[in-house]
């Protein structure tokens, strides 16, 4: 009898991929990948990924075995300053999807210096680490050498303007405007904005947020109430302050960033003015102080939790093998 011939590439069944499997078993692709690779995984996980594997007729092959044994099981997490709780809460996200995939996480506290930052990755190439998720010190941070070497990196809060990498954030500008909005709304005209130094992305882009919503109801130029400071309570603090002496002060104010948003309250308070007469909008994760934030002040929060949260499954993915272009995932804030 002679061979059946072979069946047309045309018409052969596509073969299931990784991300299939991942689907289905309600796994991350990295967890797959680790299944295949012979690393330690839960029955759990490892009995829900290989029935996958077998309704899908999965069959394990080069493109699949991407889990890159020569590196370590750890992540490296560089974030901006650790004394913020949205970096805090940020990092308990990455932790939560790296730990149920098997991963370690290890946290690294650039301050907002770019040499410190530069000796965290340093190290973190030298110990082979999996992966690195990381906010940007500077718009110049340098991950070429990780990216040479194939290793993923994953950018979070802020974009690295000189590498085409995945990146995890949120709508500034539309936040400022929420918050700058709030305000008009309720009455006040003369709205000012406390928020970090200029060149840092998040508070750039806040600024003009807050900008765009003051040149729309006009009044005012809004440069004469726009103060850029350390994005400390303390900044905030001295911003509010400089605020106050003008000869026509402002009678609300956008707060670019939690800390400093304390920094403001705290300056209103000693100047003896409230918050139900002075209009504050705060921009940031400020559950750390709820008790002590008073009613009349609008918080909008961000998602930061849910940030580090998308900032891991992304870079999981990358270490399982996925080859897509890197894009930017926006991740919403919920509805106040």
């Amino acid at each position: 009898m002679k061979d059946k011939p072979p069946v047309p590439s045309a018409h052969r069944p596509a073969r299931a991929t990784i991300y299939e499997v991942a689907t289905l078993a309600g796994v991350s692709p990295a967890t797959v990948s680790r299944v295949f690779n012979g690393f330690n995984v839960s029955a759990k996980y490892a009995n829900a990924v290989k029935k996958a594997a077998s309704e899908l007729g999965f069959r394990p092959n080069s493109a699949a075995r991407t889990l890159r044994t020569r590196t370590s099981e750890v992540i490296t997490l560089v974030i901006a300053d650790i004394e913020n709780p949205f970096f805090t809460a940020l990092a308990r996200g990455v932790e939560e999807v790296a730990r149920a995939s098997g991963y370690s996480v290890v946290l690294c506290n650039s301050d907002e210096d770019e040499e410190r930052e530069k000796t965290y990755l340093a190290m973190a190439a030298a110990q082979h680490m999996a992966g690195v998720i990381i906010t940007p010190a500077t718009d110049h941070t340098d991950v070429s050498e990780w990216l040479a070497h194939g290793t993923p990196v994953v950018s979070v809060d802020r974009t690295l303007a000189y590498a085409n990498v995945d990146a995890v954030m949120v709508d500034n500008q539309a936040g400022a405007r929420d918050a700058t909005r709030r305000l008009i709304e309720r009455g006040f005209r003369r709205v000012a904005c406390v928020t970090g130094p200029s060149g840092t992305e998040t508070a750039d882009e806040r600024t003009s947020g807050w900008r765009d919503v003051m040149l729309d109801h006009g009044g005012v130029t809004p440069e004469r109430y726009l103060v850029r400071a350390l994005a400390k309570d303390s900044g905030g603090r001295e911003a509010m302050e400089k605020l106050l002496a003008l000869p026509e002060p402002p009678d609300a104010v956008f707060v670019g960033q939690n800390l400093m948003g304390i920094g403001v309250l705290e300056a209103l308070a000693s100047a003896g003015i409230s918050p139900e007469k002075f209009g504050v909008s705060i921009l940031g994760d400020l559950s750390f102080a709820a008790t002590l934030i008073p009613p009349a002040v609008d918080v909008f929060s961000l998602p930061a939790r849910e940030m580090g949260r998308t900032a891991a499954q992304l870079i999981l993915e990358r270490i399982a093998g996925d080859k897509r272009p890197p894009r930017t995932v926006v991740v919403r804030r919920s509805a106040e």
